[in-house]
């Protein structure tokens, strides 16, 4: 198989590199296509194994920046533009904060296509989650949308993650993208053990950081509506308040922290739904159930209308109240795990790769 830009210098280039997270994946994902690139992120979080993944962290890496993202931000612009003195023929970048202002060349000799998986939230849309609403934030925004902006008219061509980041994208920088949906792990997930596929799916499973924006807390008071029990899986800040809140449901109310990614499966093939009702740009847990035949009950918003579709593979409720959730529960009945499971299949790594490896040729010119 010919490798793909074989006869040209290629970088791709990642923000922060954490342990685990659907853009990282995918940057891996980018990356494998071309195997001969060069690696490049600002920094990698502790336990991400950087020498073996080939990747290069640049000199943000070596200050105290690294320890804070929103703090690091200001300085992102500038770090992207002195990353390295090498020069490439073909920069590609997956970025969801700065990493497409990336310049590693000059502007006549270098094609530079960028993979978006969001605006900045933290600059563009700091309410969406809440999380960009740190005071050191505040005044330097409006300068970082102008920068942000200013800094990427040499991107040549935008891919985004789903619609919903492709509306961003133009309504933002008024720029045009191509629609690429991530890689998910579909035949992974779908062949699990048989004893696994044959469980009794008698609770309901949340999975995902444990933040604000995610809803968890919503997620508690649906299943209490609907009575029956909560596994809510990963990791996050809002332990503490969460644990909390389950300690006065009326139901079981099961925390797994940082499951592997057997366990996951397992989980999902045991749930009777997967809650989501938070407003994602893409979302792949969502696909991951569906692969696992597993329906999913979320909020009618954001990448979601992409990944389930409402009455078939699973139920989206337009509400932030839990009856809603609470009454598609009982309706799960009318799905066909058969369907559901084919849905999945349209998000593979396969279409990822083949979708990706086209694009990247055609505008790599």
């Amino acid at each position: 198989m010919t490798t793909l830009l074989a006869d040209r210098k290629v970088a791709v280039v990642h923000e922060w590199f954490g342990a685990t997270g659907g853009s990282e994946a995918v940057f891996l994902a980018i990356a494998d296509l071309l195997p001969q690139a060069e690696r490049l992120v600002l920094w990698t979080d502790e336990g991400v194994p950087a020498e073996e993944l080939g990747l290069h962290e640049s000199w943000l890496a070596r200050t105290p920046l690294r320890r804070s993202k929103a703090l690091s931000l200001p300085a992102m612009p500038l770090v992207w533009r002195t990353l390295t003195d090498q020069k490439f023929d073909v920069v590609v970048s997956s970025s969801h904060a700065f990493a497409h202002t990336v310049k590693l060349g000059r502007p006549e000799h270098t094609r530079h296509l960028s993979y978006i998986h969001s605006p900045a939230r933290y600059v563009w849309s700091p309410d969406f989650d809440g999380r960009g609403s740190h005071p050191a934030l505040k005044l330097p925004r409006k300068l970082l949308q102008a920068t942000d902006v200013r800094l990427s008219r040499h991107v040549h061509a935008y891919a985004a993650n789903s619609r919903e980041v492709q509306g961003r994208i133009k309504r933002f920088w008024n720029r045009d993208a191509t629609v690429i949906n991530p890689p998910v792990e579909v035949d992974y997930f779908s062949s699990a053990p048989v004893e696994q596929q044959h469980q009794s799916r008698d609770y309901l499973l949340g999975i995902g950081r444990w933040i604000p924006y995610k809803n968890f807390d919503l997620m508690i008071a649906i299943a209490d509506a609907a009575g029956l029990p909560l596994v809510i899986a990963g990791s996050g800040p809002e332990e503490e308040r969460l644990r909390q809140l389950a300690a006065q449901a009326r139901v079981p109310i099961t925390f797994e922290v940082r499951p592997e990614r057997d366990r996951l499966r397992e989980l999902y093939w045991g749930a009777r739904a997967l809650l989501f009702p938070a407003h994602e740009d893409f979302g792949m847990i969502p696909v991951e159930a569906q692969a696992c035949a597993t329906p999913v009950i979320g909020l009618s918003r954001g990448g979601l209308l992409e990944t389930v579709v409402d009455g078939e593979t699973g139920f989206l409720v337009d509400s932030l109240e839990p009856a809603p959730y609470a009454q598609a529960i009982g309706r799960l009945g009318e799905l066909s795990q058969e369907r559901i499971r084919k849905q999945a299949a349209e998000f593979s790594a396969d279409r990822f790769a083949a979708r990706m490896s086209s694009w990247i040729s055609d505008s790599a010119g």
